[in-house]
């Protein structure tokens, strides 16, 4: 199914608050039609009514990116809704839990480490590859997957975090595999480090504000045709892998 006119379509995944809705806030002011992705029906109903009243065309779709069934639902909504898919932002992303040993490399939890890469980074390949069909439907289609500087084994940044850290290491390299897949393709991939943003990650304690933590991912979100394949990018430039 074709749309009828040429309103371009974004989904973000957990874009039901934080820097996903910051970005869905920003896609949705440049024109596209946001596709708000978020497991509780309550929260993403309150956050595609934020962007009602902000102007932007938006509408729910459940998405529980642990879910195989429930994301191959979020595909058929978005097919039935818009007909295919321009954008997709791969936001959703859990820390893991933190108390007491929990992330200590020495005494890792690997219930921990298994749920936070099913999130993390099964939930990303879940989520793709269900929507590649809809993107290969669009004229320039772009897949951001949003990572961290804590994932880089250069930097080696932030807290010891042995279940959060090496899932962004893992989704940094599954980006460059997908770009490297769709080389030939007009789909565009890249990874992106929103920074330090005061989100209920961080307690809200950290210096940036989610409009700036999304600012890189729209502009990644919205490459020219000859814009960069398989990176990593914070709004400094390139991140070191």
């Amino acid at each position: 199914m074709d749309r009828v006119n040429d309103t371009k379509t974004a989904l973000v995944t957990g874009a039901n608050k934080g820097i996903g809705l910051a970005i869905a806030h920003g896609l949705g002011a440049i024109g596209f039609r946001v596709a708000v992705g978020a497991r509780d029906q309550a929260r993403r109903a309150k956050a595609v009514e934020q962007l009602h009243a902000a102007g932007i065309d938006a509408f729910g779709v459940a998405l529980d990116v642990t879910s195989d069934d429930g994301v191959a639902a979020a595909a058929t909504t978005i097919e039935q809704t818009s007909g295919r898919l321009d954008v997709l932002v791969n936001n959703a992303g859990i820390a893991g839990r933190t108390e007491d040993a929990a992330q200590d490399p020495t005494a890792l939890d690997l219930d921990n480490l298994r749920t936070t890469l099913d999130t993390n980074v099964f939930g990303v390949v879940r989520v793709i590859n269900a929507m590649l069909p809809l993107l290969y439907r669009a004229e320039s289609p772009r897949i951001v997957n949003l990572s961290s500087n804590m994932g880089s084994l250069a930097l080696q940044t932030g807290p010891i975090m042995a279940a959060y850290a090496p899932s962004k290491t893992m989704l940094n390299s599954l980006t460059t595999q997908y770009a490297r897949r769709l080389a030939e393709t007009k789909v565009i991939v890249n990874a992106t480090c929103p920074g330090y943003v005061a989100t209920d990650f961080t307690g809200h304690n950290a210096p940036r504000s989610p409009e700036q933590g999304a600012a890189i991912a729209i502009a990644l979100a919205t490459l020219p045709d000859d814009g960069p394949r398989g990176g990593f990018f914070d709004d400094a430039g390139v991140v070191p892998w």
